[in-house]
């Protein structure tokens, strides 16, 4: 079991270094890491890595790990959509962190979560894909400060938000995953352990950045 875990292992990093290499110039500037891939387009079961770049070269930071995406897979770039159940593909800086308990371990720009945050999902809101905090017009949102550790560790994935299109997809987030085998509306997740050790160590000044997708739609972008 070891050598197949560790022959499972050797696959996806070599499977990483090639998305972060054939993405080379879009990530000139980026020294944080962070890929998210899946083998099948349709399973919301892919592989996490972090990278961290020593010497103009990638480096791994965390080893492969198991992560959660959309209930329905990925969607091929640019093809996104509210309400589909898909991860968006694509090249996407990290946000903010938004956190049930206040967080004094992390460089990234966070506040603790109360249950004025919402994040709004109606396309017809002029909020739509964006943080509010208190009372909202908004037919649609998300709250931030769930009955669940869902989003205990809550990070923005700078996914459609500059400029927000209405339609495209809202409430992307990196979060926490539960238990194994588990899928999102759309967002990525990990294990609590994991996700810890990613917030104490993501750094704003590294541009922190993750790319997502299918496997063979990351390595033909």
């Amino acid at each position: 079991m070891t050598n197949t875990k560790a022959q499972t292992d050797k696959s996806a990093i070599e499977n990483v270094l090639s998305i972060a290499e054939k993405n080379k110039v879009q990530l000139e500037n980026v020294g944080q890491l962070l890929v998210v891939y899946n083998e099948k387009p349709e399973s919301f079961t892919a592989v996490f890595v972090a990278l961290e770049k020593k010497d103009n070269k990638w480096v791994v930071k965390q080893s492969p790990i198991e992560a959660a995406i959309g209930k329905n897979g990925f969607a091929l770039p640019q093809m996104k959509v509210e309400g589909d159940g898909k991860s968006p593909t694509g090249i996407f800086k990290i946000g903010k962190l938004f956190s049930y308990e206040k967080q004094t371990n992390t460089l990234l720009d966070n506040q603790q979560t109360t249950k004025n945050d919402k994040w709004i999902d109606d396309v017809n809101s002029a909020d739509y894909n964006k943080h509010v905090s208190g009372f909202t017009n908004a037919k649609s949102y998300e709250n931030l400060l769930l009955d669940t550790d869902v989003y205990k560790y809550c990070t923005v994935i700078e996914y459609n938000t500059k400029p927000v299109v209405k339609g495209k997809g809202s409430a992307i987030f990196f979060h926490l995953a539960l238990k194994s085998d588990s899928f999102t509306a759309g967002c990525v997740a990990i294990k609590e352990d994991y996700m810890k050790l990613m917030v104490n160590w993501l750094d704003p000044k590294q541009n922190p950045t993750i790319i997502m997708g299918n496997l063979e739609v990351l390595k033909a972008m």
